[in-house]
């Protein structure tokens, strides 16, 4: 069985559409499919066609409930501008479907044990303290009690595939808004129970020119477009301040 994982889409669907390109036998979506992005409504109508499973993130959460997506600082006004957007475009029934997600799963696929979150186990929204160089100890912390061979997370936008033990810790990165200085939409593949990290470029002028359709100050479309172009946080942004 191929096992396609894919997380923090951030309403691109020029991304997302090459993507699932890949051929897979099951879809599973860690959260985040709205903010940042120009097409909230397709991305949503995506998932729910295709999704074994899905979960909800911080900008997921903070769009139907009305709080705040306890992003960093230098985030903050991109968040906010494109979430009233999309608050406004979005569909009711895919309002409704998106509200009604969970925050975390469980599920057993081809003789594997999964648990999917956001964040992290510990804080399954908003919990941004796996990334790629934490230390063995502190991961083993951070996933203490999860009974699973594979535990998913997203919400970083840094991909990684970490062994700790019998289990394996994967994040598949960002298909919508990568961080990691690569500007392609990133996924993971897991097959036979082998991990495999890929990327591929997508039609970036799409996605920034349907952003110039949407209501956003200048300012706000230059750093998005900045964000998208480079695949990096945004200048003056330490590492320890880039919470999604």
């Amino acid at each position: 069985m191929k096992i396609l994982v894919i997380s923090d889409l951030h309403a691109n669907l020029a991304a997302l559409e090459v993507v699932t390109q890949e051929k897979f036998d099951r879809l599973i979506c860690l959260g985040d499919l709205v903010g940042y992005g120009p097409a909230p409504n397709e991305v949503i109508m995506y998932v729910r066609n295709n999704a074994f499973v899905a979960i909800r993130g911080n900008h997921d959460n903070a769009l139907v409930l009305d709080v705040d997506c306890e992003c960093s600082p230098a985030n903050k006004a991109l968040a906010e501008a494109t979430l009233a957007c999309h608050r406004s475009l979005l569909q009711r029934e895919n309002f409704d479907w998106l509200r009604a997600l969970p925050i975390s799963a469980e599920f057993k696929l081809d003789g594997y044990r999964f648990a999917a979150f956001h964040g992290t186990p510990r804080d399954q929204l908003y919990g941004y303290e796996i990334t790629p160089d934490i230390p063995d100890e502190k991961l083993r912390e951070e996933i203490a009690g999860v009974k699973a061979d594979f535990i998913l997370l997203g919400h970083t936008h840094l991909p990684m595939v970490r062994g700790i033990g019998s289990r394996v810790v994967v994040n598949p990165g960002s298909v919508g808004q990568p961080r990691d200085g690569i500007p392609e939409a990133s996924f993971a593949i897991i097959e036979d129970g082998i991990v495999e990290l890929k990327r591929c470029t997508y039609d970036l002028r799409r996605t920034v020119g349907a952003l110039r359709n949407l209501p956003l100050s200048q300012e706000i479309l230059h750093q998005l477009t900045a964000i998208l172009e480079q695949g990096v946080r945004r200048q003056g942004e330490s590492a320890a301040e880039q919470r999604q």
